[in-house]
């Protein structure tokens, strides 16, 4: 490797040994190249600020919904009729239950029904062994005619002691005497007919009819058995299920509206419903009304009376009541979709006629299925949003979609036609019943 010549290596090695070049020299000759560099990392750094500002800007404005068309699906605020109605929680009464009982003691010898079989009031269903019964009616009978002819004897007898005693041929002792035989054989003769009527009746209880018309039970005893009187279970038991009568509860504020109506002589009808509200079991009318309300549940019980031609009802069942209070005409209706709840009450969004979303405070009314009633807030013909208003607020651009849900208010009489059935049964009525529906009522027929 070459080594630098000696007056090179004293050039550069002399200045800094005697400290002539100075440190501002070197300050003034970089300084240029620093400043350089910073202004193109002041630059880069603007740039790349900039760029990220205006890409969020632009994000936030690609997701603003007050910039963006929100589809939704819109319908129209209608004149129609709506149903009151008041729902209960009740169970099956049948009006008469009977157990079948032997009258007699005996053996049974026939059973002449089938279990869960319908039978007529009178019908046959057993027999007991009558051989007992007719040998004690023949000795009835044979005592009855014995006293008979005693009886029999003895008024000629006392009618030949009168001739005689006119004649003064014989005592009135003797008379008196045999007018005493005779009422005592009229009475032998009443007490033998008692015995004889005992014993055909005995004989007519052998056999076992049915003491009203219903649907019988399970066999409790088979034949061949010796039955009696006084057995508990007895031989079976009659339901009657057609009519029949359910018991159901309601809250005493709705009791007013109903005594006006019977009051009025109005039948109320009343539906019969399942345990989940989904099947119509049998339509009967309210009967009556109980005398008294229950102080620790502040309900009142109910008796309303259904045909059941359709057998639907078993004694004891527990269903769900939904009575027609009375039917609202021309009131606004508007689909149950489109009400909204928020901190500022009910409301619901419109669609005005430039295409955008107005918060509109309402107060509701009754509600029948996926109907509600609007008494005030909205007239007839307001576009009111029934899908998409969770993603609206007020002043929203909306692009109303193709497809409409169909909404058409009945236009018959409310008791022909049923309308929504509670939820939850929250729904107006939970569990033990509840009151008419209304706009701000807890006790509600159906729920909003």
């Amino acid at each position: 490797m070459n080594r630098p010549e000696p007056e090179l290596q004293e050039r550069f090695a002399t200045p800094i040994e005697s400290g002539s070049l100075r440190p501002h020299k070197l300050w003034s000759r970089a300084w240029p190249w620093l400043a350089v560099l910073c202004i193109v990392a002041v630059t880069g750094y603007l740039i790349y600020t900039h760029r990220g500002d205006t890409q969020q800007t632009s994000g936030r404005k690609q997701f603003d919904p007050t910039n963006r068309v929100m589809p939704v699906i819109a319908a129209p605020a209608k004149t129609g009729e709506i149903n009151v109605y008041i729902n209960g929680l009740g169970t099956v009464t049948p009006l008469r239950t009977v157990v079948v009982h032997s009258r007699v003691d005996g053996e049974l010898l026939r059973v002449l029904f089938n279990e869960g079989q319908v039978v007529k009031e009178g019908q046959l269903l057993a027999e007991i062994d009558p051989r007992p019964f007719q040998v004690q009616l023949t000795q009835a009978e044979g005592q009855l005619a014995r006293d008979q002819a005693l009886l029999a004897n003895a008024r000629i007898d006392l009618d030949r002691y009168r001739t005689l005693l006119k004649q003064d041929s014989i005592a009135e002792q003797q008379v008196a005497t045999q007018e005493a035989l005779v009422h005592q054989y009229e009475g032998a003769v009443k007490a033998d007919q008692g015995q004889v009527d005992s014993a055909r009746l005995q004989l007519v209880y052998a056999r076992i009819t049915a003491p009203i018309s219903g649907r019988l039970g399970l066999r409790q005893v088979d034949p061949g058995n010796i039955v009696h009187a006084a057995d508990q279970n007895g031989l079976v038991v009659i339901t009657q299920l057609t009519p029949i009568s359910v018991v159901f509860t309601i809250p005493q504020d709705g009791l007013p509206a109903v005594m006006k109506r019977l009051q009025a002589g109005d039948k109320l009808p009343v539906d019969a419903y399942d345990r989940e509200q989904k099947t119509k079991l049998a339509s009967g009318f309210l009967l009556t009304v109980d005398n008294q309300i229950d102080p620790t549940t502040g309900t009142v019980k109910l008796k309303a009376q259904f045909p059941n031609d359709n057998q639907m009802l078993f004694a004891n069942q527990f269903v769900n009541t939904r009575m027609l209070l009375e039917t609202k005409r021309d009131v606004t209706v508007i689909p149950t979709a489109a009400m909204q709840r928020g901190a500022q009450g009910t409301y619901v969004y419109v669609v005005k006629s430039d295409n955008t979303a107005n918060l509109r405070p309402v107060t509701f009314g009754v509600s029948e299925g996926e109907r509600i009633e609007v008494t005030s807030g909205l007239t007839p013909g307001d576009l009111v949003v029934v899908d998409g208003a969770d993603r609206l607020r007020e002043g929203a651009k909306v692009e109303l979609a193709d497809k409409r849900p169909t909404f058409t208010p009945p236009l018959d009489g409310g008791g022909k036609k049923g309308g929504g059935r509670r939820r939850g049964q929250g729904d107006g009525a939970s569990g033990g019943g509840a009151g008419a529906s209304n706009g701000g009522g807890a006790a509600a027929s159906t729920s909003k």
